[in-house]
């Protein structure tokens, strides 16, 4: 290789070199640039999540509300009348953990009800296990008989049909939705 070849290598090197560095450059800038758009998307996914997360919730809240005014009105499963209604009942014994949505009972008997607003199949497999769970966590209920209940505003047909074959009893909405309360002073224009 000649001394100019070897100049003309090492300028194109040098050339090179450079357009590396600067394409290096636009590179980190535009990394930072999507950085920055996806931090701002993840912010808004987070926002979004957090609002249908309390919607969810929000409906869960409705039914479990809806179902807990009901059974105060009529405390019965099919023809077994209960005497106390329970809303919310968490207990850990052990490693064991569960959430009770409603409880009922009388002097010999129990039923433990699980709300959704919309029922879906593993809602069943829930109940299972708590059901499962329940005189474990409650041993002063050990000589009750033990019934499980579904209650939902809508359930599809399988998961019913699932219900009933596993010995529950399916709680739907139907008939009077409303109750109007008012005070003495009524405001008529």
């Amino acid at each position: 290789m000649t001394d100019d070849e070897l100049k003309e290598l090492v300028a194109s090197l040098a050339v090179a070199q450079r357009e590396t560095s600067e394409l290096m450059r636009e590179t980190r800038e535009q990394m930072k640039e999507t950085d920055e758009r996806m931090r701002k998307t993840d912010e808004k996914l987070e926002r979004i999540g957090i609002h249908l997360g309390n919607i969810t919730a929000n409906q869960g809240d409705v039914a479990e509300e809806f179902f807990f005014n009901s059974l105060v009105k009529d405390m019965r499963l099919g023809s077994i009348r209960f005497e106390d209604v329970m809303k919310n009942s968490s207990k850990q014994r052990g490693k064991i953990q569960e959430e009770y949505d409603l409880i009922l009972t009388n002097g010999d008997s129990l039923a433990i009800i699980e709300v959704k607003y919309k029922v879906h199949q593993n809602d069943l497999a829930k109940l299972d296990r708590k059901m499962q769970n329940f005189k474990k966590l409650f041993p002063i209920y050990q000589n009750f008989k033990q019934y499980g209940a579904i209650a939902s505003f809508h359930i599809n047909d399988d998961a019913k049909r699932e219900a009933l074959e596993r010995g529950y009893f399916v709680l739907q909405r139907q008939g009077e939705l409303i109750h109007a309360e008012s005070s003495e002073h009524l405001t008529v224009l």
